[in-house]
């Protein structure tokens, strides 16, 4: 029967999903044909499936289920995760089990999971994990009150068995999305991003874990430097003041931006806001540096101080905050606890452990070259052939590049006027396919109709707002959630090819990767980078033509890098 319980392993299909439901006692599996349990330590018995079958281990949410994995030591090799197939084809930030089963059964979205059951709850049949209504039983995806382990073992089989129809649903879903290019493998796109998501909420998990290697001295001395002595925040902070308000004839709130303006129009330096690329122009004024170099200060000491240090950083000198694999909108990971704002004055120290070094691999001018891929555009694409596709646009336009930089980021950002406005008239000229996919999806904002990226994550556009600014933002999201699409799949090729070589990844901010990795692998380490990439772009963009580099460096410290 396929509900009954297995007690063995074996029969378990090599590469394919197979549902897993991890609780104290064991297992709940599934694999489309029958459901089981297995008891014994969780982490052990997937170490065992891993090794014999290597299956696509497919969970509700890594967030949930691969941390009881991770902290096991078992780095699963691929994974299907219900809650990050669930944004791509529905758009949007939830991912739990109840909205996922809704959705694949074309019901409407249930509300938020609450922390605690109320007397709605009562209606549902405890040991029924689908409710009357046909939605997922709350009782069921709230936390679990089963302590017997015979009888959480059938509750985690029977869980099992759902998860595998909500995989098999999603999967036929994706199949049935348009596929922008032809495949290579075989394996449509989607699938393919499908994928790739999967895998980059699982190394949520681990850079969750693993953290970002510091040299504690290094980041004290700092500190200390910048933002005063522990202890002494408010002594630091005053003196911090007086050394800009010296500078001019009145004293105000620094951290008042009106207040500010008032100040500057005492020494002659009038502008509509002060935001610091305003004000660098007005650096030689006496003053203004020393306001600029204050903001500088003052951000690491307010957001990364002592007490973030305190928070933060653990015993064993690594940052840990909370990672997301998506945002909300276009789909960028995103993360907690400022790793992914860290200023430059902290980078140096951030520095590979003894005996290992940091490889770091930044993909350059991505959104253009992703522009010029998923547009379509033959001229766009041969400039993005080249080491920098700036000097060919440049050429073609008849400007200097950084007017011909400036034009492209304002076409993919939805500025079409100001400083660069001739440039950008000829970008239509020079590259009208791809300057009309970017028109295209900003009519599709303007007229609240959702788009998908390259990729098939779905862009929600029907919300309230200026159509101006849907219509930016769409034009944006189109680029910028196909180059994140990329860099995950990049990032999930890079995580499987550092094992064999005793490596981690341990930073992804936005268009960069940060590897920590043995000494002895470095190089090794570096030609991933890069054969990764080419392996990525081979399926993700086919006979786009269109070339995709990234800086590799071999460093210490972050600091090192070239800017």
């Amino acid at each position: 029967m396929p509900d009954q319980p297995h007690d063995d392993q074996t029969g378990v299909r090599r590469g394919a999903p197979l549902a897993v439901v991890v609780v104290p006692a064991g297992l709940g599996l599934a694999d489309g044909q029958r459901a089981w349990s297995l008891a014994g330590d969780p982490a052990a018995l997937v170490a065992g499936l891993e090794e014999s079958a290597a299956p696509r281990w497919t969970w509700w949410e890594a967030a949930t289920t691969a941390p009881i994995l991770v902290a096991g030591g078992v780095r699963p090799r691929a994974c299907w995760d219900v809650g990050a197939v669930h944004r791509l084809l529905h758009g949007g930030r939830r991912g739990d089990a109840g909205a996922a089963w809704a959705a694949v059964r074309g019901l409407p979205a249930p509300p938020l999971p609450a922390r605690e059951l109320d007397l709605l709850d009562l209606s549902d049949t405890p040991d029924d994990p689908v409710a009357p209504d046909g939605q997922l039983s709350r009782e069921w995806t709230g936390p679990w009150a089963e302590t017997d382990p015979a009888r959480l073992l059938g509750r985690a089989q029977r869980w099992a068995a759902l998860l595998a129809d909500v995989q098999r649903a999603q999967e036929q879903a994706l199949l049935a999305l348009p596929d922008p290019r032809a495949s290579p493998s075989g394996v449509p796109l989607a699938v393919l991003t499908a994928w790739a998501e999967s895998a980059a909420a699982l190394l949520a998990v681990e850079l969750a874990r693993d953290g970002l290697p510091l040299d504690r001295a290094a980041l004290t001395a700092l500190l200390d430097e910048l933002v005063g002595p522990a202890g002494d925040e408010m002594g630091a902070r005053e003196r911090r003041d007086a050394e800009v308000l010296r500078h001019f004839p009145a004293v105000c709130d620094l951290r008042n931006p009106a207040a500010v303006r008032e100040l500057l129009r005492l020494v002659g330096v009038d502008v509509p806001d002060t935001r610091s690329w305003r004000l660098e122009q007005h650096r030689p004024v006496p003053g203004v540096a020393a306001l600029l170099h204050w903001r500088r200060v003052e951000r690491v000491a307010t957001t990364y101080g002592w007490s973030w240090l305190d928070r933060h950083v653990g015993p064993d000198d690594r940052l840990r905050g909370e990672w997301e694999a998506a945002d909300g909108g276009a789909g960028r990971m995103t993360a907690s606890a400022g790793l992914h704002n860290l200023p430059a004055d902290l980078r140096v120290a951030v520095a590979a452990e003894p005996g290992h070094v940091l490889v770091r691999a930044d993909l350059g001018q991505v959104e253009p070259r992703v522009l010029a891929a998923v547009s379509g555009d033959a001229a766009f694409a041969a400039a993005a052939r080249q080491d920098d596709l700036y000097s060919p646009v440049a050429a073609a336009l008849g400007v200097d590049r950084p007017t011909a930089k400036v034009a492209v980021l304002a076409a993919m950002y939805g500025q079409v006027s100001g400083a660069a406005g001739e440039a950008l008239r000829g970008l239509d000229r020079a590259y009208p396919v791809a300057m009309a996919y970017l028109r295209a999806a900003e009519a599709s904002g303007r007229d609240r109709r959702d788009l998908r990226t390259h990729g098939g994550r779905r862009l929600l556009l029907d919300w309230d707002g200026d159509p101006a600014g849907r219509g930016r933002y769409a034009r944006n999201a189109v680029v910028q959630g196909a180059a994140a699409e990329l860099f995950k799949a990049w990032a999930a090729t890079v995580r499987a090819g550092l094992r064999p070589l005793g490596g981690t990844v341990v930073l992804c901010l936005h268009d960069e990767l940060l590897l920590h990795v043995p000494a002895p692998a470095a190089e090794p380490a570096a030609a991933l980078l890069r054969t990764a990439l080419d392996g990525v772009a081979s399926w993700w963009a086919p006979g786009s033509g269109v070339r995709f580099v990234a800086d590799v460096s071999v460093l210490t410290r972050w600091s090192d890098a070239k800017p």
